[in-house]
């Protein structure tokens, strides 16, 4: 490696990412369900409780979108659009028969996650599954946490005064296998060396952003914990894991993939497999 080269690489190494704290402020919250009034009734009960002490909400501002309410994705969508929500609360499979369909967020999530700029959060369901009764545990999880001020604030707008705020990154141990293999096929690097430092800098990155984020959070004077979590192991095991182990109230993910018009690659299995916890889809 010339000297030309050693500067280049230290100089990016020490460009470190800096987290940029966005206020976010979560007032009026559009309940939609696919039940009566009764249903919406409880159901409401159960979001205002849950998210009651939460950062970034000082007092909510209800309103509910009733099942008779909309019978296709457009008339949905122009409800909101009419409303103009800070956040959309509702729950998975809404107008399923099978309702407990377990592979599914059903048509009408599936499209709203897309489409629709408002964040949705997505409750358990509440024919069949019991609602946190608070945010005392969030978690913002990405394939990539380094860089995403925007999932950073806004998990910090739903964690509770007193809570803790956890910000995990797991690096996938199948693709940096596949890269070090790769490498190991160029005669010119030496293999041994590329594995270590190449893994070094791979989670170094998101400790050092965490870190900004701990610091920056601090500096607020937000009422709650910041945990960074950094490993290498394998994405959805390792996240179900820690969602586990942590006791988690609610997931904060993206959705959103400029490349495609799918739900976010990470984002999608952890939806359908995580059906009891809820989850701040962006």
């Amino acid at each position: 490696m010339t000297n030309l080269d050693q500067f280049e690489s230290t100089f990016k190494s020490a460009d470190k990412a800096r987290f940029s704290y966005e206020s976010v402020s979560l007032q009026k919250l559009l309940v939609v369900t696919d039940g009566d009034q009764e249903t919406a009734s409880r159901f409401c009960s159960n979001v205002e409780q849950m998210l009651v002490g939460a950062t970034g909400i000082e007092s909510l501002q209800l309103s509910v979108v009733l099942g008779d309410d909309f019978n296709k994705i457009s008339t949905l969508l122009q409800l909101i659009d009419e409303r103009q929500p800070d956040l959309v609360c509702t729950y998975r499979n809404l107008h399923v028969e099978a309702a407990d369909y377990p592979y599914s967020l059903g048509g009408y999530l599936d499209v709203l996650t897309q489409v629709s700029t408002t964040p949705v959060l997505v409750m358990p369901h509440p024919r069949f599954d019991a609602c946190p009764t608070s945010t005392q545990s969030v978690m913002a999880i990405t394939d990539h946490l380094t860089g995403d001020d925007h999932l950073v604030s806004f998990a910090t707008a739903l964690t509770t005064a007193g809570g803790t705020l956890s910000l995990t990154h797991v690096e996938d141990l199948a693709t940096f296998e596949r890269y070090i293999e790769t490498i190991g096929k160029v005669p010119e690097i030496d293999t041994s060396s590329a594995q270590q430092f190449l893994l070094e800098q791979l989670l170094r990155e998101p400790r050092d952003y965490m870190e900004s984020c701990a610091e920056v959070l601090g500096s607020q004077g937000l009422p709650f914990e910041v945990k960074s979590h950094v490993s290498v192991g394998h994405h959805l095991a390792d996240y179900r894991r820690l969602v586990e182990e942590h006791d988690v109230d609610l997931l904060v993910l993206n959705t959103k993939d400029e490349d495609q018009l799918a739900i976010h690659g990470l984002a999608y299995p952890l939806t359908i497999e995580l059906r009891r916890t809820p989850m701040l889809l962006l």
